[in-house]
């Protein structure tokens, strides 16, 4: 009787670890966490002071009052009332846009025609490396045909 010998949960976690994805998935964490700084920064300097020229800089303060009377302190805490906070709302999905867009147009749609192009060269040289071998075959095949026809003329000749 041999015993099967099952991996320990550390070689599991280990083998977990070590596959592609995981790491890729560490590396684009990483990556979104400083993107978002930059997002950040755009919404507030570009996107905030736009919206400000027709109303206030501060999407924060946009909200719609559901029950009188509504008053929100200076830490966001609600005193009274029923306050829909719409304006952080619309301030966090310009954010996700913006960052959606920017990851979209500089690392998704290069990629993606990069690795189009990388395709289309390895189709291209399957496909020449099919013909070389398809007239290759041609060739043996008619060296073949002019061999048993010089086996057929050599035993008429006898």
């Amino acid at each position: 009787m041999s015993a099967k010998q099952e991996p320990s949960v550390w070689q599991g976690f280990k083998a977990f670890l070590m596959r592609g994805n995981v790491v890729d998935l560490a590396v684009a964490v990483v990556i979104g966490a400083a993107f978002t700084n930059i997002v950040n920064s755009v919404v507030k300097g570009i996107i905030n002071p736009l919206v400000g020229a027709i109303g206030t800089q501060n999407l924060d303060s946009y909200s719609t009052c559901l029950k009188d009377p509504c008053q929100v302190g200076a830490d966001g805490t609600v005193k009274s009332g029923v306050p829909i906070m719409w304006g952080s709302v619309l301030g966090s999905t310009l954010s996700f846009v913006i960052t959606a867009a920017v990851v979209y147009f500089l690392m998704v749609l290069p990629m993606s025609k990069y690795l189009a192009r990388q395709a289309d060269r390895k189709a291209a040289r399957e496909g020449t490396k099919e013909i070389v071998e398809v007239s290759e075959l041609e060739v043996l095949k008619e060296i073949r045909d002019a061999l048993v026809a010089q086996r057929g003329a050599g035993h008429d000749e006898r």
